[in-house]
């Protein structure tokens, strides 16, 4: 039985980096650092001024933003092999809705930043799993930051880092698998479960 659910970040990871987290935090004031939590440290008139910021830029990553070549033929081969796919993602559900709506991109679960506790947290791993009544020990997720690894890790799943055509991050070597592309993804599971390493 396949016990295995393909878990994916959305920006960097499924479409191409478009959000620009350095004039995001300039705009809101933001020295450094997670942005949401910065947020939730504001006083409420700078919090929801700063909430509109982050909105309007995602609302533009959402209605702008490209995929990455081979994203859907990378799903479609994930979903051939029997694995769920889901998004677990520190955006805001209507925006990852305007996403997947666009490229036609079905998936079987969201965790958002509505939905409780964010990345780094493995709690939306753990979440989708047991709404899809997969083992988080032989599931996979798939993202392009530090955050994304970190979640996967705290969750027990496999991590693999997506790096497209970009440089090899200093954080890179806390991922089980380095990825530059999204067809990789389906050899690298193949592999694992033929050596009994996730299912």
């Amino acid at each position: 039985m396949n016990r295995s659910a393909a878990i994916f970040d959305l920006d960097g990871t499924l479409t191409r980096p478009y959000l620009d987290f350095d004039a995001i935090r300039a705009e809101i004031g933001i020295a450094d650092g997670p942005i949401l939590e910065a947020i939730q440290t504001m006083t409420e008139p700078d919090r929801a001024r700063a909430t509109d910021i982050l909105d309007r830029h995602e609302r533009d990553a959402a209605e702008h933003a490209t995929l990455f070549d081979g994203t859907i033929e990378a799903l479609s081969e994930l979903r051939d092999m029997g694995m769920p796919i889901a998004i677990v993602t520190r955006n805001a559900r209507r925006w990852v809705t305007v996403v997947l709506d666009r490229f036609g991109i079905v998936v079987d679960a969201i965790r958002t930043r509505e939905d409780g506790a964010i990345k780094p947290s493995g709690a939306p791993i753990l979440s989708i799993c047991k709404e899809l009544s997969r083992d988080p020990a032989a599931s996979w997720m798939i993202g392009d930051f530090l955050f994304d690894i970190l979640s996967g890790q705290e969750a027990g799943s496999r991590t693999v880092l997506m790096i497209g055509d970009g440089p090899r991050p200093e954080f890179a070597n806390r991922a089980d698998f380095v990825i530059r592309r999204l067809t990789e993804l389906a050899g690298i599971i193949r592999t694992s479960r033929a050596n009994n390493v996730g299912d």
